[in-house]
């Protein structure tokens, strides 16, 4: 056993690596740029956590999950490992601290948002930690060819030059060849070196639907198949919506979107990993960074822009290795819709020049002003003032940040602050505290430490959770605490931010390169069309035509999706086959789950029943297994 699987064994319990996760450690370990692109599940921490307890000094670990990286970092601490992390809502002393533990040793593994690095506290202080190398995980956000372009990650070229002798390990689950090209390029790699591993899930079943009503077939799947599942849609309104239908129809449902507080995400996803709710209702925002390995049915009731999103998302099926199923419910509306997109998400240069001269109408900056002002932007108002539609100018701010006029943020680290006025000592000797404001204060303590230092970001939906209390009943007891001089409250407000990153030139003089306009334009169309062209043509194998779309030309029929099954046929032969292949796990399967394997109810009625006859399977309690 030599010295990483050593490693391996002591902190993981495993004997040996997975795929291509050793030849990844060997090339990072010996100081070379490495590129991994490994598929979802096929263990991507494993390569960067063991060559950075091997080393001295810190791992610098970059993603933009944040719930992921504190998962990570507990586990890895349950472990013995020391590991951090750095994300938007901590206090600046907790911050510094962290990073000062970093400096002096009490740090391998740092886990950093993308957003962090451009801080002048954390470049300063990485100028003197000692930096075993650089992790950039979901590298493909740093390629503007990429389904998932983050200006943010640009940021990381700019690290490397902080700490020049670190190489750079970039981990991806989603990136073509051009992808993966532009992924070192961005990131300056040196003697670089690319690891692939193949794409290809033999577990898991693709499938288009045809389906005219899709709320209907989606029913009807679920209805005929069991386990844990997620329904991907596109818009909040409908995550709601498809979770009432079919909590309306018997089947355990819950939503999940982005515009959730934190709270409500953390128990519907808690709720959801724990089968206490059997289906996840999403928009794109649930997913990533998941750990729930027997998901057996991913469904698509809208058609994702691009197949990486899809590759992605279905890739949450069937972590555990067994039979699972990935199905996209298609009909005429798809193509029309995605067609849709693209105008959408390039609006004509002519509208976003017109949407930079409004702003400067709606900000009152004059010709030659307004370079480093930054104003709260609400985008309704905006709109409702100019008559524009909110999507496409979404999508024209987002072109003018691109095209380097302003910085357009939508997320920014405005969440709720609270200081304590009074000093402990005073807050312990305060009376005439009423109604909620003595649990509010002692969940407040418990939660949050420095308060009576400096600001601290809170969660009013934490805080209540501790309290037993309601998000509004906090809300109306710190603003009363406030008025009382108890303590300062500032409330969240989540504006998105406008700044002028260059003096107000007129909107005729703006210029929209090719490479942020046409050329991206063009590579969002042609992922559109990759997409449509999976979901209509049934002639090749759905696994052959994504790993194709991947860069794997060289792969097989996988047998099981719906066009190798309607190749097949419905012979006996093929029906007894189709059933003992389902069931060659050895597991247990639910009756129901064989209406997956589309078989015509005849032929497979007669193939079980003399399958259950010669005692190659055995059905009991409305179970099926292999004899």
């Amino acid at each position: 056993m030599d010295r990483y699987e050593q490693v391996l064994k002591r902190y993981w319990g495993h004997d040996r690596f997975r795929g291509i996760q050793r030849e990844i450690i060997e090339s990072i370990d010996t100081g070379h740029d490495t590129l991994g692109l490994m598929p979802t599940g096929g263990g991507k921490s494993i390569c960067f956590q063991v060559p950075a307890l091997l080393h001295d000094g810190v791992c610098i670990v970059i993603t933009p999950l944040i719930a992921l990286m504190k998962d990570q970092v507990a586990h890895l601490r349950k472990r013995g490992i020391l590991a951090s992390a750095i994300y938007s809502g901590m206090s600046r002393q907790e911050i510094i601290t962290v990073l000062e533990n970093a400096i002096f040793g009490g740090v391998k593994l740092l886990y950093v948002s993308p957003e962090r690095l451009g801080s002048d506290i954390f470049q300063v202080k990485l100028r003197h930690m000692k930096v075993s190398f650089i992790t950039v995980d979901e590298a493909h956000c740093i390629s503007q060819w990429g389904y998932d372009f983050r200006p943010s990650y640009l940021e990381i070229a700019h690290i490397r030059t902080l700490v020049p002798d670190a190489p750079i390990l970039a981990l991806t689950a989603t990136a073509t060849p051009v992808v993966a090209a532009d992924i070192q390029r961005q990131l300056a790699f040196t003697d670089g070196r690319e690891y692939r591993m193949s794409f290809a899930r033999e577990n898991l079943s693709y499938v288009v639907r045809t389906a005219p009503d899709k709320e209907a077939e989606l029913l009807h799947i679920l209805r005929s198949m069991g386990g844990s599942a997620i329904v991907y849609v596109r818009s909040r309104r409908k995550t709601r919506e498809i979770a009432q239908l079919l909590e309306h129809e018997g089947i355990s449902a819950t939503f999940y979107h982005a515009g959730l507080e934190p709270a409500v995400k953390d128990e519907r996803q808690q709720s959801w990993h724990d089968d206490k709710v059997r289906v996840m209702v999403a928009t794109n925002a649930f997913g990533m960074g998941i750990d729930k390995p027997d998901v057996r049915l991913v469904i698509h009731t809208d058609c994702p822009d691009s197949p990486e999103a899809y590759f992605q998302e279905a890739g949450r099926a069937g972590r555990d290795g067994k039979r699972s199923w990935a199905v996209l419910l298609y009909n005429g509306s798809d193509q029309r819709k995605l067609r849709k997109r693209v105008g959408d998400t390039f609006p004509p240069k002519e509208f976003i020049r017109e949407i930079y001269d409004h702003l400067a109408y709606f900000f009152e900056i004059g010709l030659g002003s307004g370079r480093g002002a930054t104003f709260a932007f609400d985008i309704e108002k905006f709109c409702h003032t100019f008559k524009h539609f909110p999507v496409q100018t979404d999508a024209a701010l987002h072109i003018l940040e691109r095209s380097g006029y302003i910085a357009y943020d939508t997320d920014p680290d405005n969440r709720s602050r609270l200081f304590f006025l009074l000093n402990r000592h005073e807050l312990n000797y305060l009376e005439r505290l009423v109604g909620h404001e003595e649990r509010i204060i002692t969940a407040l303590l418990r939660l949050y430490g420095g308060l009576f230092t400096e600001y601290c970001y809170i969660e009013e939906s934490y805080v209540a959770a501790q309290a037993g209390l309601n998000r509004q009943e906090v809300y109306m007891t710190l603003k009363e605490l406030k008025r009382r001089n108890i303590l300062d409250y500032i409330p969240q407000s989540s504006t998105p931010l406008i700044t002028y990153t260059q003096r107000r030139e007129d909107g005729c003089d703006i210029v929209i390169p090719p490479s942020v306009y046409e050329e991206r334009r063009q590579q969002y169309e042609a992922r559109i069309n990759e997409m449509l062209r999976y979901a209509t043509d049934d002639s090749v194998c759905r696994s052959r035509q994504l790993l194709a779309y991947f860069g794997e030309t060289d792969s097989k029929d996988c047998g099981h999706c719906d066009v190798c099954q309607r190749k097949r046929g419905t012979s006996m032969g093929d029906a007894r086959q189709q059933i003992l292949q389902f069931l060659s796990d050895g597991a247990p399967h639910p009756i129901s789950e064989l209406h997956a394997l589309q078989l015509p109810k005849a032929k497979m009625d007669q193939a079980l029943e003399q399958l259950v006859q010669e005692e190659d399977v055995k059905i009991d309690g409305g179970e099926i297994m292999r004899g």
